[in-house]
């Protein structure tokens, strides 16, 4: 079954501009409230996976500001064709992270061929040297983690990183994925800044930065379980705007491989902060 990684490496990626970068994204805290629409399709499936075919739809909803908070709301629809039988998996997720309290909120819900298949949900707060866990469901209890970043403060250090220039950066994330009882360790590889090419699949659903330049950026998932193959579990890569915008994925599961094209991208009201 798809996990929801497949979702939230979405949010780590993001933006840039023109042959520069564009004012919002200088700095960090350039991320903007947007709605992206991508269609699924397969790609590539080993005979191993037993997939003959897989396709759908995915809406990733971005709102909030750095002073406030930062909401993601996303579902991931695919039809699954394996082995003669046909099957709907819906996974929807709502996140609300908060960078300067260092906490973070989760929330998703599985449902398989329309049934509740799985729900996680809790919070998790930021220590000195560690990360805290309390999980309300699928059942009460608190775990004490690896110290990692939360998935918006990741997407933020990737882009800070390739506005400077940087092409590689490690870190360790937590984004209530599976059982929401690991961190993650990732490595990303963020290419220097490219043109729209003349076969690129969604450049025109991109809207106003349809022909601005964009970091081709690949992030690997790796579990560190202990006597298993430093191999990633999950592999994905994208066109990456520095305002938070992400679209051309491709989202290796190793065993099959899912393409994601934009087909429709609106930008949403901006959250003023608050004076005190």
């Amino acid at each position: 079954m798809i996990s929801r990684k497949s979702i939230l490496a979405c949010l780590i990626g993001s933006g840039l501009g023109m042959t520069g970068m564009p004012a919002l994204a200088q700095g960090i805290g350039g991320l903007v409230p947007h709605r992206a629409v991508y269609n699924l399709e397969l790609a590539d499936s080993s005979e191993r996976s037993g997939i003959t075919n897989m396709f759908g739809r995915m809406v990733y909803e971005f709102t909030g500001s750095a002073c406030e908070g930062y909401r993601v709301n996303f579902r991931f629809v695919t039809q699954v064709d394996a082995g003669g039988e046909k099957k709907i998996t819906d996974q929807q997720s709502s996140t609300f992270e908060d960078m300067k309290n260092g906490r973070f909120e989760f929330e998703s819900k599985t449902f398989s061929n329309e049934q509740l298949d799985k729900e996680v949900s809790g919070m998790a707060e930021k220590r000195p040297d560690k990360l805290t866990v309390d999980l309300t469901s699928p059942v009460e209890k608190e775990l004490s983690l690896t110290a990692a970043r939360f998935p918006t403060q990741h997407t933020i250090d990737v882009i800070d990183r390739a506005l400077r220039g940087e092409h590689f950066f490690e870190a360790r994330i937590f984004d209530g994925s599976d059982n929401a009882d690991k961190t993650l360790f990732t490595s990303t590889v963020m290419g220097s800044p490219v043109g729209v090419a003349a076969n690129d699949p969604d450049a025109a659903n991109a809207g106003k930065m349809k022909a601005e330049k964009s970091w081709p950026v690949t992030i690997a998932y790796f579990d560190e379980v202990p006597g298993t193959d430093a191999l990633p579990t999950y592999r994905m890569s994208f066109k990456l705007y520095a305002n938070g915008v992400s679209r051309d994925l491709t989202m290796d599961y190793g065993d099959f491989v899912l393409k994601g094209n934009l087909v429709k991208l609106d930008f949403l009201p901006e959250d003023a902060c608050k004076s005190n």
